[in-house]
């Protein structure tokens, strides 16, 4: 027998129903935004190859697909869209009939308020360039893109989105945003911002699934250096002066110090999103039989929330809200 006093926090360990009682974190369905990919001029579903489980879909499948999403009690979704013809202006990210604009308008039709519908604002799915912003004179040029992103978010809105979504990280892109749907009298649709959105190895396979890789160049120039945390904060904070109404830190397993540093600094919504890299590693080791799939996507899930996430948009949103309601 020991001679001194121990600490037994076993204690509260002995049983499974104990566990639940002293949990500190929860994370359920109701946390999760999931990423859906519209694909223009196609008849069937297209598996992505580097995202095992995550298909391209034609407008015929999307209600389909969010009603899935829906009845697993998930909220949210995210809308990309892969439209058939891409040019130097991004021009059908923000025509009446574009493939997103489609998609939002029948997924309104279908569900209507039942789930938050969530769309992307960039241009690098619409241009030829696969860059962000547009180009002059073999630059991104800041200060035209912010027209540009303003036109589709207010396409969106058109549409009937709940959420916009600017990831373009372009300067000034939420202010601009945001006076854009004022003044067409969206006053209600939010913003959803990529905040601090970094130039990430962790990227590749949703350049895959969205067809969006720069022709020329990288986005060094535009997306925040994973080498510096406070600049990512500067973002943060510019974002929420211009009127943003959710931040988002991306990537978010490797970034979890600022999920919770922008969730102690300021009494905002923080989203996290768990990119495709995330995903893409752990479905390429389970698939090698080297870990167990379900309980390291639970393991990072909880992380990011424990870490200070309100919300996660993650490729697992399916398979983690059946594995969390069993």
């Amino acid at each position: 027998m020991p001679v001194f006093p121990i600490s037994r926090l076993r204690r509260l360990r002995r049983t499974e129903k104990l566990r639940e009682l002293v949990q500190e974190v929860s994370l359920s369905p109701k946390d999760l935004i999931c990423p859906v990919f519209v694909e223009e001029g196609i008849q069937a579903k297209k598996q992505v190859n580097s995202m095992p489980a995550i298909e391209r879909l034609p407008l015929s499948e999307v209600v389909n697909e969010v009603d899935a999403i829906v009845e697993l009690g998930i909220p949210g979704i995210m809308l990309f869209g892969i439209p058939e013809n891409k040019d130097e202006h991004g021009t059908s990210a923000y025509v009446e009939h574009g493939i997103i604009q489609k998609a939002i308008s029948e997924i309104r039709k279908n569900f209507g308020d039942k789930i938050v519908i969530m769309a992307d604002v960039c241009l690098c799915q619409y241009t030829s360039s696969g860059h962000c912003g547009l180009i002059k004179n073999g630059n991104i040029d800041n200060d035209s893109s912010l027209e540009t992103l303003s036109k589709i978010a207010i396409s969106q809105a058109k549409a009937g989105v709940d959420v916009v979504s600017p990831s373009a990280m372009m300067d000034g892109q939420v202010k601009s945003i945001r006076q854009g749907l004022d003044n067409e009298s969206f006053s209600n649709v939010a913003i959803m911002s990529h905040s601090a959105k970094h130039r990430s190895n962790f990227y590749s396979p949703f350049r895959d699934a969205a067809e969006c890789a720069p022709q020329f160049g990288d986005r060094k120039t535009y997306q925040v250096p994973y080498t510096n945390p406070r600049e990512a904060m500067r973002e943060v904070e510019t974002d929420i002066n211009e009127g943003v109404d959710i931040v988002m830190i991306k990537p978010a397993l490797t970034y979890l110090d600022l999920i919770s540093e922008t969730k102690r600094r300021f009494n905002v919504p923080v989203s996290a999103y768990s990119v495709s890299g995330e995903y893409a590693l752990v479905k390429g080791a389970a698939m090698q039989g080297w870990i167990d799939e379900e309980n390291m996507t639970n393991e990072i899930l909880y992380s990011i929330k424990r870490a200070g996430a309100d919300m996660i948009v993650t490729y697992f949103a399916k398979s983690a809200a059946t594995s969390l309601v069993k």
